[in-house]
């Protein structure tokens, strides 16, 4: 298995994740987690897998310097005309996870790694690069595509076969992911060098809601409940994603 890269399907992605309502509670989770915690000052940030650029270009327009780091061509030229659009600028970095510290010299204040490690051939060999990247006074902003979430998704249509059988893995022109990450796998993982604060689901009922309730439901509401339950002890384990909020702990890997 390799690392999957979005050359081929940059339109599709745009289209899936960001064309409804699946990517506004996305963007609307992860704002407002970061806008809790970001100290009122210009932050330098840097975005590995920045995909089509949004969150960078949020921070970019809060006043913060952002890099870019993004592998496909394809989609990392639609978040520079993003950026053009918007009249912000940014440093664009075409270059996978494994050749950032060849060429990024300084660690950031902060690091978004959104949907990155579900699809790594090896998600944990990117962590211990993430911690040198990050300051030690700084931040990891980690969002990650919820196996839980996957197995409930998938007991809840009956499909018990593939369950029994393990088979979760997306197909390859699939949007699902290769390499669904478990959180308590990936906890075990980081805890020697991280400490992980604010917990947040994203998506915690959106996905599970039947499709003529999701067509009837104005996005603002869902906006306001996905917001309100994100944290809620017993629902936001069950999100499509996890978002963690982590600090270096001082011990290097």
């Amino acid at each position: 298995m390799k690392d999957r890269h979005f050359d081929a399907l940059a339109s599709r992605f745009a289209e899936k994740i960001y064309g409804g309502s699946k990517g506004a509670i996305r963007l609307a989770v992860l704002q407002a987690d970061l806008a809790e915690v970001l100290p009122d000052r210009p932050l330098r940030v840097l975005d590995v897998g920045a995909g089509l650029g949004h969150m960078a270009l949020w921070l970019a327009q809060r006043g913060h310097r952002v890099t870019l780091a993004e592998p496909a061509a394809p989609m990392l030229e639609a978040a520079r005309e993003r950026f053009r659009e918007a009249g912000q600028a940014a440093t664009f970095i075409q270059a996978p996870w494994q050749e950032l510290l060849g060429q990024l010299t300084q660690p950031f204040d902060l690091v978004l790694c959104h949907a990155v490690l579900e699809w790594l051939a090896e998600p944990h060999a990117i962590l211990p690069v993430l911690h040198q990247l990050t300051g030690t006074e700084g931040w990891l902003s980690l969002a990650f595509y919820n196996r839980d979430a996957l197995v409930y998704r998938n007991l809840l249509k009956g499909h018990f076969r593939k369950l029994r059988s393990d088979l979760l893995a997306g197909e390859k022109q699939s949007l699902t992911p290769q390499r669904p990450i478990d959180p308590r796998e990936l906890e075990g993982q980081m805890s020697a060098h991280w400490l992980i604060g604010n917990r947040s689901g994203v998506r915690v009922f959106h996905d599970y809601m039947p499709a003529e309730f999701q067509a009837r439901a104005e996005l603002l509401d869902l906006l306001e409940m996905e917001l309100a339950y994100r944290r809620h002890p017993a629902f936001s384990a069950m999100g499509r994603y996890l978002h963690w909020l982590c600090r270096p702990n001082g011990v290097a890997p």
